[in-house]
């Protein structure tokens, strides 16, 4: 059955390539819940640690996709080497701040300029579709891009949190800003493989931002995005409740191994299922899962719940890329998975603020209740928006088959 993911990397410069990428993206996933985490655990609370981690989030998701669109015009390594040096340097200086005790405006200032990290999941997807470009390969290779961006959000939040738990508080933060240093350099390194830069003649694309499809998909992932920030916070500070603050790591590490297992399937069945009704299913699935939530009440009751709610994780990716990737022209194909990628980091900014805010106010075991309203409102999006979704003509673009 996983026949069809060795086929992708046969192609030359592929291997490289994806691992370069895995380990530059897993700042994705490690940075805001290592703020939180580094913020919280030098003693300044989890609504500035919650409000931090939401301004590079938020500041993140909103420059990604211009810096795409610069890629799309000049290239990526003269866009990747820039915004990366700034970058790092800006969580140097966050890290610095936070374990100097500066003021609290550093470190909003600080996160601000880190957000000009490049969006990964974009730019390797783009060098897929480079290689595979109008061939059956290159469904298979953005299935396993889906699976690849579910384990570094799942389990890139996990190290994350054992480093800063379990070290110092800096650990999660610098363990990521050192991963995006060096998987950046090697993923530019491999110039074989990048994407050329194409002349855009004729009449102008349109933005991929408005084609209903993606602005659908990205409104749920906003929603589905918080779920998962929603899941780290309230781990976070249920264990240290629990007396058991080092198993936070372990919790939020569970969370990935039913979704990775079960979105590694998922990836190779090549399902003929519409993929709109896929995500409908897959969310309604995901809200199932978080009732759970509410009724722990020790570690082990934890671990079972954040299994069980990890599940429908990595097959909401895979749908929801999928669609994308199906109903946004090529030309905007790279902006379109940005701006989905733009969602997860919207919802994860404020997942993190609200429920930084309900943790402090009402409790720790009152965080759970932001991931159901979350998959509510998921849920919700993709009914009303099934036509839609379920369309299989852009606005002015050709047709498109659904699956």
């Amino acid at each position: 059955m996983f026949g069809t993911y060795r086929e992708i990397f046969r192609a030359p410069g592929t291997k490289g390539f994806a691992a370069a990428g895995f380990v530059a993206r897993l700042p994705v996933a490690m940075a805001p819940i290592g703020i939180v985490t580094m913020v919280a655990q030098a003693g300044n609370g989890y609504w500035l640690a919650g409000a931090v981690a939401a301004t590079f989030a938020l500041t993140n998701a909103f420059s990604a996709p211009q810096i795409s669109r610069l890629v799309d015009r000049h290239g990526q390594t003269r866009l990747l080497i820039p915004t990366t040096v700034i970058a790092v340097a800006a969580f140097a200086l966050l890290m610095l701040a936070t374990h100097l005790d500066w003021p609290a405006w550093t470190l909003f200032a600080t996160a601000l300029a880190a957000a000009a990290m490049p969006s990964m999941p974009a730019m390797v997807r783009a060098r897929w579709t480079e290689i595979f470009r109008d061939r059956p390969e290159l469904n298979t290779a953005f299935a396993f891009e889906s699976v690849a961006d579910e384990l570094v959000y799942i389990g890139g939040a996990s190290v994350s949190v054992g480093l800063s738990v379990g070290l110092f508080p800096e650990a999660g933060v610098l363990v990521s800003t050192l991963l995006l240093a060096v998987g950046m350099t090697a993923f530019v390194l491999q110039r074989a493989t990048e994407p050329k830069v194409r002349a855009v003649g004729g009449r102008p694309h349109r933005s991929a931002i408005l084609l209903r499809p993606v602005q659908l998909v990205t409104l749920a992932l906003v929603f589905v995005g918080s779920i998962f920030a929603t899941a780290e916070v309230t781990t976070v500070a249920l264990t240290r409740d629990f007396g058991q603050p080092g198993a936070a790591s372990l919790v939020i590490g569970v969370y990935a191994l039913g979704s990775f297992v079960v979105g590694l399937i998922l990836g190779a069945l090549n399902l003929r299922f519409p993929l709109h009704r896929q995500l409908l299913v897959v969310l309604g699935v995901l809200l199932l899962t978080t009732l759970p939530l509410l009724l722990v009440g020790s570690v082990p009751s934890l671990v079972a719940a954040i299994f069980v709610s990890g599940v429908a994780v990595s097959p909401t990716f895979i749908t929801a890329f999928g669609l994308v990737e199906r109903r946004a022209p090529p030309e905007v194909l790279t902006e379109g998975v940005t701006w989905v990628m733009t969602g997860i980091g919207i919802g994860m900014a404020l997942g993190a603020f609200l429920t930084g805010w309900v943790v402090d106010s009402f409790g720790a075991q009152n965080g759970f209740w932001v991931s159901v309203a979350a998959a509510m409102l998921a849920l919700l999006v993709t009914l009303l928006g099934q036509r839609a979704l379920g369309s299989e003509h852009h606005a002015g673009e050709e047709n498109v088959s659904p699956a």
